[in-house]
């Protein structure tokens, strides 16, 4: 089976559908007072409709062909998906108990997986028959007189990278570059933004201090890490109690498996920002990697615990570690790029 090397933008957009469509479900259920269709006699679930959303993102799947199927495809299934699980609830306890305490940490859970599972299948590098088989698919762009310089570049790089050997890549490169190209689209707010941030990185990155204030930021997470580690453990002198400290007023010994598991996600982000720290004095590049894993532990350890025990309280927590994962890609993918600044400290 060849991978679509596009797949990270449809992954991207049915995972942000379904949590989207989650959030928007629940909002609005509190809002109008959990209302039930279907009268006295029934009650039509709506993971039914998530279930003939994910229905119709097969069928234009499996009828049409191009990008444009896939990428309304990902964002329909994500969206069915989303309304399907949200009624996880029901389907896990006896009494069908929608407000299950810790459907919430189920949800997340299943959805960290899928993006995991997405990582983990392209995390190898193309093979040649892979990245053929996607400058292909920018044919399709040409057929149907859609295709603009950028997909023709993007397609003849894969080409380049096939190796000239094989003998697809003869008839692909002469045709592609022959093909008539659509005049380039104006770049939307995104990409206008994407830019300036790129051109202020690159400012800031040669400011001597920048990397210290990187260091000082990772740091202070790190420091709250562990803050939150030594309240989890601590007793006071006299070993007669615990801290009362907010929510781990309880003592160690009543901590259950769940709690430890978060302590235990916790100690290992943080020792992934001191590798990450330790790097920073060699390469900076290296050092960015490592704090993308201690953010990555973050929000597929840490993050479905606290749902487990907190629910809607830990949507601050991912927010922000959601923003800072944002904030890492964006330097990661800087420093990748030869006029991104020096790649080392």
């Amino acid at each position: 089976m060849l991978r679509d090397l596009d797949a990270a933008r449809h992954a991207d957009l049915f995972l942000v559908s379904a949590v989207s469509t989650i959030l928007a479900i629940r909002g609005y259920l509190f809002a109008t007072g959990y209302p039930q269709v279907g009268g006295a006699t029934l009650h039509v679930a709506h993971m039914l409709w998530g279930g003939l959303l994910m229905v119709a993102a097969l069928v234009m799947l499996l009828a049409f062909l191009g990008r444009r199927p896939r990428h309304l495809a990902a964002f329909v299934g994500g969206v069915g998906f989303g309304t399907f699980i949200d009624e996880v609830g029901k389907f896990v306890t006896r009494d069908h108990d929608y407000f299950y305490r810790p459907a919430v940490a189920l949800m997340y859970g299943t959805l960290a997986l899928v993006y995991l599972a997405w990582r983990i299948l392209h995390r190898r590098h193309p093979s040649p028959e892979e990245l053929l088989a996607n400058a292909l698919q920018e044919v399709e762009q040409a057929v149907v007189r859609d295709l603009d310089q950028d997909e023709r570049d993007r397609a003849l790089h894969w080409i380049a990278r096939a190796g000239p050997g094989h003998p697809i890549a003869h008839v692909l490169e002469p045709f592609l570059r022959a093909a008539p190209l659509v005049s380039a689209r104006s770049p939307g707010p995104i990409s206008r933004f994407r830019r300036v941030l790129a051109m202020r990185y690159r400012r800031l990155a040669t400011h001597p201090r920048f990397a210290r204030a990187i260091v000082v930021f990772f740091v202070a997470q790190l420091a709250l890490k562990l803050a939150q580690v030594i309240v989890l453990a601590a007793r006071d002198a006299d070993g007669i109690g615990p801290l009362p400290i907010g929510l781990w007023s309880l003592g160690v010994d009543r901590y259950t498996t769940a709690e430890w598991l978060q302590l235990g996600s916790s100690l290992l982000s943080a020792l992934l920002v001191v590798r990450g720290v330790v790097a920073m004095r060699t390469s900076r590049a290296e050092a960015f990697r490592w704090f993308q894993r201690s953010i990555l532990a973050s929000i597929f350890l840490t993050q479905v615990f606290m749902f487990f025990r907190e629910q809607w309280a830990a949507l601050a927590m991912l927010a922000f570690n959601l923003v800072v994962l944002g904030g890492v890609n964006f330097v990661r993918e800087q420093e990748r790029r030869p006029e991104g600044g020096a790649a080392s400290s």
